[in-house]
């Protein structure tokens, strides 16, 4: 398949928001996930435990809920992006190892293996995730409070 120009370069401009996505979280930058999602974004986290909102419920959860993570990282691979136009889908990798803090001096190291399954919209600002799903491959040494089967 030979690409446009145009077909490259959205793609790269997509692929960069993809890595904005995370670190702004690994950052603790959830403000600036307002410059990667659109504001009617529908955000499904419910396959680890967490919610399925728009863009701002789902920065403030992100706010309250990783202050208890010490330590995270978002790998992101595998990048399949397709574009039509103006509208575009993804299916992204994410390796995600965390470190939970349980106390003052006690933490628990676990990994997490996930998909984002991805809708893109350019808008007038750029390429913008108007939905994300998470979607679960594996998990490794989660702690015993914690099941996502």
């Amino acid at each position: 398949m030979t690409l446009s120009t145009q077909e490259i370069s959205d793609r790269f401009e997509i692929q960069d928001l993809l890595y904005e996505y995370a670190d702004c979280i690994d950052q603790r930058n959830f403000d600036g996930l307002v410059n990667v999602f659109t504001e009617d974004a529908h955000i499904d986290y419910s396959v680890y435990g967490g919610p399925i909102g728009k863009r701002a419920e789902i920065i403030a959860f992100l706010k309250e809920a990783l202050p208890a993570f010490k330590n995270y990282q978002h790998l992101n691979a595998n990048v399949q992006i397709r574009v039509e136009g103006d509208t575009g889908t993804g299916r992204v990798m994410c390796f995600n190892p965390q470190e939970l803090m349980l106390g003052e001096d006690n933490t628990h190291i676990f990994m997490l293996g996930l998909w984002y399954k991805d809708k893109y919209q350019r808008t007038a600002d750029g390429w913008r995730i108007t939905e994300r799903v998470e979607e679960k491959s594996w998990a490794f040494n989660l702690p015993e409070f914690m099941s996502f089967d």
